[in-house]
């Protein structure tokens, strides 16, 4: 990518605007502000931006709002929704009409840095063959997986595309059985060669009963088989009815 990546910043709170602009400071990054949506979209219809981040409630047009435009007038742009709310549903509701990722409030410069670099990396990653998902395969789009097994317990892996778009990945931290994860909070992290820990979100909620312990010593099975060998984790769902209909069905298709 020539140049120094582009960024906004957007919401109604200049604090909250100057704060996330500081964490990507040390970034080789130009960062830019806009205090609502309407801001937003006179300065990314006159240069647009590589990445924007927004508040996903703000007054006036919303982050989905705004979303809706860019995904029109420069769908190239990544848009990473920042939400403060309880509820997954719009969250997961923005990455399926095409937002980037969310990240939840409160979060850290550091997390904010890793999830702006893989956002980055994303604009260059356009697939390496064909990877397809096997059927009854529901995503949180780009990010995670799950799979309903013949015990009707939930196999939940990480999507292609995300392994696509970070580094080499040197670390992974996966949950205990017994624990228990939530839609839409993180299930696994990652770690790559630039130090960044990249979160993958839970796709229903359950409790763990098994974990893939062979990628934790031998990560190529990820990108190599990443619906079949290289799943993370088992869980037992707990409110499935509920959280499978707000996922994408994945169909085969080759990869961006």
């Amino acid at each position: 990518m020539p140049g120094k990546a582009r960024i906004m910043v957007v919401d109604d709170e200049l604090p909250v605007c100057q704060s996330v602009s500081k964490a990507l400071e040390r970034e080789d990054y130009t960062v830019e502000m806009a205090l609502s949506a309407e801001e937003a979209l006179k300065k990314s219809k006159a240069s647009p931006y590589d990445v924007i981040i927004t508040d996903l409630m703000m007054p006036g047009l919303s982050g989905m709002d705004l979303l809706k435009v860019i995904q029109g007038e420069a769908p190239d742009t990544r848009v990473i929704m920042i939400t403060g709310y309880p509820s997954i549903a719009t969250a997961v509701e923005a990455l399926k009409r095409g937002a980037f990722d969310y990240i939840p409030k409160p979060f850290t410069p550091d997390e904010l840095r890793s999830l702006v670099s893989r956002a980055l990396a994303s604009r260059l990653y356009h697939g390496e063959g064909e990877i397809q998902a096997p059927p009854g395969t529901y995503c949180i789009p780009e990010n995670s997986w799950v799979r309903m097994d013949e015990e009707h317990n939930a196999r939940i892996g990480i999507h292609h595309v995300f392994l696509g778009s970070i580094k080499r990945i040197t670390g992974i931290e996966l949950p205990k059985p017994g624990e228990m994860r939530y839609q839409g909070e993180a299930c696994v992290r990652v770690t790559d060669t630039d130090g960044h820990v990249h979160k993958v979100w839970t796709p229903v909620s359950g409790k763990v009963i098994a974990t893939n312990t062979k990628v934790e010593s031998d990560f190529s099975i990820l990108s190599e088989d990443p619906y079949g060998a290289g799943w993370l984790l088992q869980i037992t769902p707990t409110n499935l009815d509920a959280e499978l209909p707000g996922l994408v069905k994945a169909t085969a298709r080759a990869t961006p």
